[in-house]
C-alpha cells in the first residue's frame, strides 16, 4: 500500500465525496473529479490521504499527481495564482485587447490578421500598457491561459536564440 498525506491549511474547508474533491476558502471554491480506478481519497482530521493498494510505479505516480492537484486546489482557494506577462516589440507596435473569453493581439510583426488566444475557465486577464496579468484560483486554467497568450505570438522559421517580438511570461506565483 502506498499513500501521500496533504495537510489542509487553516481557513480552507475540503470535502471528499468518493472521487470528487471540493475545496473552499477565502478566495472562492474549486471542485475537481479524479476518476482514477486504483486511487482512493480520504479525509482524516485536517489531512487528505491519497492511497493506492498497489506499489506499482504507475500507481505511485497517480497517487503523487492526485495529491499535487489537491495541494494546488488548497493553495488556489487560499491565495490564488498569478502569472505576469509582458508585450515586447521593436518595430511594429502590438495592440492587445480582451473581449469576453478571448485576447486579441493585433499588428503583431505587421500582420493584418489578428491573432487570438483563448482565456481558459474562470481566469481573469488584466491589461496595463505593456503588462498582462492572468489571475485565478485554478493553476491549470491560469497557466494554460498564460501559455495560450505566449503561443499566440509564436513565430516559426526564425532563430529562437535571437530575442523576438511577442508576449512573454515574466513571472509565475501565488
Amino acid at each position: 500500500m502506498y499513500e501521500q498525506v496533504t495537510p489542509i491549511l487553516q481557513g480552507v474547508e475540503v470535502e471528499v465525496h468518493g472521487k470528487k474533491v471540493t475545496a473552499s476558502g477565502p478566495k472562492g471554491k474549486l471542485e475537481k473529479h479524479f476518476p482514477l480506478r486504483d486511487v482512493t481519497i480520504v479525509k482524516e482530521d485536517s489531512k487528505i490521504k491519497v492511497k493506492s493498494s498497489s506499489e506499482k510505479k504507475h500507481d505511485k505516480a497517480l497517487v503523487g499527481t492526485t495529491a499535487a492537484h489537491i495541494r494546488n486546489m488548497i493553495l488556489g482557494v487560499m491565495k490564488g495564482y498569478t502569472y505576469r506577462l509582458r508585450v515586447v516589440f521593436s518595430h511594429f507596435p502590438i495592440t492587445v485587447k480582451v473581449e469576453k473569453d478571448k485576447v486579441i493581439v493585433q499588428n503583431f510583426i505587421g500582420e493584418r490578421k489578428p491573432r487570438i488566444a483563448n482565456i481558459v475557465g474562470k481566469s481573469e486577464v488584466k491589461l496595463q500598457e505593456q503588462d498582462i496579468t492572468v489571475t485565478g484560483l485554478d493553476i491549470d486554467e491560469v497557466s494554460q491561459t498564460a501559455a495560450n497568450l505566449e503561443q499566440s505570438t509564436r513565430i516559426s522559421g526564425y532563430d529562437k536564440k535571437i530575442f523576438q517580438d511577442g508576449i512573454w511570461i515574466t513571472s509565475k506565483g501565488e
